[in-house]
């Protein structure tokens, strides 16, 4: 197994992360366009770690306009082996109550603005989300919630919509019929676009209201949001510290992102120019330069 390091990708306040060693923030260009934000750079428990604002710092960045292409292909510009994203959510059951952490397994997206491949352009590629995050990485991060004792659930699928506004309350009632278990806004296609850099991918969801359909939060507000977000801020940049000192310790051998694009790309090698190549370097390099 190749050197590993680990990237953190901050949603909804998490624009910072406190406790770090030799920080510096980091422009990185893409040929996706810019990131959401200058990566930091740093050290905690002697691992170099990348860390990158999902919505830039001050959150100036809509879900939507997220360039999730250029944020994930400078991550892996930087080494990034292995993701930790953490983000918002609204919960769609009783039990995952404001405050609880949810360890996603499962996807289902419903965005539909917002660019979802790196193979969009001559070379088509095809990798399988059947499994769209990183069991190690999943648990590894139960291992730190659990130390740190913080209410946490093993497995849920995530609704990801387009936004920026809430769901209304018939689109929260359809997603409760799906079995869903969170709804938020931003892993998507993040989480598509990792597996196609080949980058083993894991979301920690923070729940910080009931969406629509509770009786009780029939509406959801920015202020709502915003008083657990604080709570979930401090004990997500506490899990992401437990995560840094132990995630080599949970291999990643049968990692499904591990050279998944080896049985990915479909298009004839005859006819992929040097400029798409070029393109694809850092995503994809390791099979289109052999």
């Amino acid at each position: 197994m190749k050197n590993r390091k680990l990237g953190i990708i901050g949603g909804s306040g998490l624009y910072k992360m406190e406790g770090f060693e030799k920080t510096k923030w980091k422009k990185v260009t893409t040929t996706w366009g810019q990131p959401s934000d200058e990566i930091m750079e740093a050290e905690f428990n002697n691992e170099k770690i990348c860390f990158i604002p999902r919505h830039s710092r001050g959150h100036k960045i809509s879900p939507t306009n997220i360039n999730f292409r250029a944020n994930i292909d400078a991550l892996k510009q930087q080494g990034v082996s292995d993701i930790i994203s953490v983000s918002a959510v609204g919960s769609l059951k009783e039990n995952l109550s404001p405050g609880t952490f949810v360890i996603v397994d499962q996807f289902i997206d419903r965005t539909f603005s917002r660019k979802k491949t790196f193979f969009d352009e001559e070379i088509v590629a095809h990798v399988s989300m059947a499994k769209p995050t990183s069991k190690k990485l999943g648990e590894c991060c139960e291992s730190a919630l659990k130390k740190l004792n913080i209410n946490y659930q093993v497995g849920g699928t995530y609704v990801v919509m387009e936004g920026p506004q809430f769901s209304t309350l018939a689109e929260s009632n359809l997603y409760r019929s799906w079995k869903a278990d969170v709804i938020g806004m931003t892993n998507m296609p993040e989480a598509k676009l990792a597996r196609e850099a080949e980058i083993r991918y894991c979301t920690v969801a923070m729940v910080t209201d009931y969406d629509c359909w509770h009786p009780e939060h029939e509406e959801v507000d920015v202020a709502m949001v915003i008083k657990t977000l604080q709570k979930n801020a401090s004990n997500a940049q506490n899990m992401v510290k437990e995560v840094i000192k132990t995630f080599k310790n949970f291999s990643a051998e049968k990692d499904p992102a591990n050279n998944c694009l080896d049985t990915a790309i479909i298009t004839d090698p005859k006819l992929r120019s040097q400029k798409t190549i070029k393109k694809l370097e850092h995503v994809a390099g390791r099979v289109l330069k052999k």
